[in-house]
Order: C-alpha cells, then structure tokens, then sequence
C-alpha cells in the first residue's frame, strides 16, 4: 500500500479549523483571575498588535521555528515578574486562550 502524505491543502484546512476553534475559546478575563497560570510558569505573554490566536495555534501546531523567531525578537515570551505584578496591581484586562498547558494573554489596552 503506498505512503499517502497529506497535500498542502489538507494541513492548510486542519490550521483554519484549529484557528477557528482557538477563537471560540478566546475571551477577555481579569489578569488576578488567571495569575496562578503565572504562578505555575505556564503564562505567556504575546506582544500587543500580534494576532494572539494565531501564536496559540501555531503553537498547537509545534511550529518550533516560528515560535523562536517571536521570542528572539521579544514579541512572545514568559510573563515576566514586573508584567505580573503591574497587571495585578492596575486590575488589568487581557485576553486568553489556551493551548494545554500554556495560558497566552496579551493586555487589553
């Protein structure tokens, strides 16, 4: 039986999907209600003007040399202690979504 791989337009439909769903999923939640994701390490920021779906969604997708392109140019990375403590303090509102066990939020200006 030959090895059938799938076309371009396959993996280009299963991301829309993902994209779709990661969507539904997105909402706007108060930092302090989810700072315990911070806690636990699993907070990532992601950069203000960046679509915050699509970095979760190609991170589903194990795009490695993606996500090391954004963290060079420091526009995802690790909620940082001072992000952390300005959000909880000013109440801030951000929006999430998650891809297990990472929780993305990027501030609501």
């Amino acid at each position: 039986m030959p090895v059938v791989f799938p076309s371009m337009s396959d993996n280009a439909e299963k991301k829309r999907e993902l994209v779709n769903d990661l969507n539904r999923q997105t909402s706007k939640i108060g930092w302090r209600e989810i700072q315990r994701f911070y806690a636990a390490g699993d907070a990532v920021y992601v950069k203000s003007g960046m679509d915050l779906v699509n970095v979760a969604a190609e991170v589903a997708l194990d795009n490695s040399a993606q996500l090391k392109q954004w963290m060079e140019a420091d526009e995802v990375h690790a909620v940082t202690e001072a992000q952390a403590s300005a959000w909880f303090d000013g109440e801030k509102t951000v929006w999430a979504v998650v891809v297990s066990p990472w929780v993305f939020v990027q501030p609501i200006d």
